[in-house]
């Protein structure tokens, strides 16, 4: 189902800042970001990880800098992917210089940890000949002591006020290449403190809520959050945080902004939850056509419905369909009944049909996002 342009969502234009040859911010679309859990050191896991979140739809990758080691090594993993390499830094300020002598893209850090100023005098003087940003990472768990006393908690505005600190310390060096990040676990406490540094500031902004949780719960929460900001037109980049496989983060990363109309270019599958009118195992039928539906890289929508009920209103404004009956099913080509299909040929006919007339759609030439003609 194409979105109407007047329920498009319309993005707070905020600064471009490039991360090696990868645009955020301004016109560029809502980055997806994930971060590695192997070792920095061990090179080949890494790497190999780093490959696996490349190849799931991963634009910009962060690696964790504990140590020296993890720092002498970000150069031969840089070397060896495809898409823009981020180093992790905590305090330690030689490791922000090492990091970029070994050609990271970006730097996470907070310049008000580092230490006395000459430290990050040198680390940002060195940033800007090499033309790498800077994401200052705000947590609520990790909030400066004197706020904390001040405040007695966390709060949205604490958390804004130690984002302005650190991003003054750049801007008083001619600093500009900045993106800021304003995460907390507790998500009205996130959303409010990314609200704020959208009304106050127009450097790009990272969105994440820390400390998400496992694989469902984590989704839930992170959709929760970043699903509200989005739709508010705040948000240049995000990273789903997940107690999960990396690639689990990119996966829902993807579904997030497509379901929003921020992405395209994959099948969107709409699929009823079932109910005592469905005439076919909805669940099954849903789960197949999903899983074929990932293997086509065209912007267009297929609706699942149980009965033949529902099954006209929900597939009018899908390009296509299939609708279950009892031994048999319709299948729908813009929102109309093209013909009846056995039950067992449901998925395989629907597929069928699609290729067909995308094939037929290239060999005219027509655009992808013209809806496919019936059949």
């Amino acid at each position: 189902m194409k979105i109407p342009q007047e329920l498009q969502i319309r993005r707070k234009r905020t600064r471009s800042v490039d991360v090696g040859g990868v645009g955020i911010g301004g016109e560029n679309p809502v980055r997806i970001q994930s971060m590695c859990n192997t070792p920095t050191e061990d090179v080949k896991a890494t790497v190999e990880q780093i490959k696996g979140l490349a190849d799931a739809g991963c634009e910009l990758v962060r690696v964790a800098v504990p140590d020296e080691a993890a720092a002498r090594s970000l150069g031969a993993i840089k070397r060896a992917i495809s898409i823009p390499l981020i180093a992790d830094i905590h305090f330690h300020w030689k490791y922000a210089l090492i990091a970029l002598e070994e050609g990271v893209d970006k730097l996470r850090l907070n310049p008000g940890n580092i230490g006395e100023r000459a430290r990050v005098e040198s680390i940002v003087e060195k940033a800007k000949v090499r033309g790498v940003p800077i994401r200052i990472g705000v947590n609520a768990g990790s909030l400066e002591k004197s706020l904390l006393k001040r405040d007695g908690r966390p709060t949205p505005e604490a958390m804004l006020e130690s984002g302005l600190n650190h991003i003054r310390i750049l801007e008083e060096m001619d600093f500009q290449d900045i993106v800021l990040s304003m995460k907390a676990s507790n998500i009205p406490m996130t959303v409010a403190a990314y609200r704020l540094a959208s009304q106050n500031l127009d450097y790009p902004l990272h969105l994440g809520v820390t400390e998400a949780g496992t694989l469902m719960r984590g989704t839930v929460q992170s959709a929760a959050a970043l699903g509200a900001l989005l739709l508010e037109g705040i948000g240049d980049t995000l990273r789903i945080s997940l107690t999960a496989d990396s690639v689990e983060e990119v996966r829902v990363a993807k579904l997030l902004l497509e379901s929003l109309g921020l992405r395209k270019g994959r099948a969107k599958v709409i699929s009823c939850p079932s109910c005592g009118r469905a005439d076919v195992d909805v669940f099954k039928l849903a789960d197949e056509v999903e899983k074929r539906a990932q293997e086509i890289g065209e912007d267009i929508s297929i609706a699942v419905l149980g009965c033949e009920v529902n099954g006209p209103g929900e597939s009018r404004e899908a390009d296509f369909g299939i609708a279950g009956g009892r031994q048999a099913g319709a299948l729908y080509v813009n929102g109309v009944p093209v013909r009846k299909v056995e039950e067992d040929r449901l998925v395989d006919e629907l597929f069928d049909e699609i290729k067909r007339q995308l094939a037929q759609r290239r060999l005219s030439g027509e655009s992808s996002s013209k809806n496919p003609a019936p059949h």
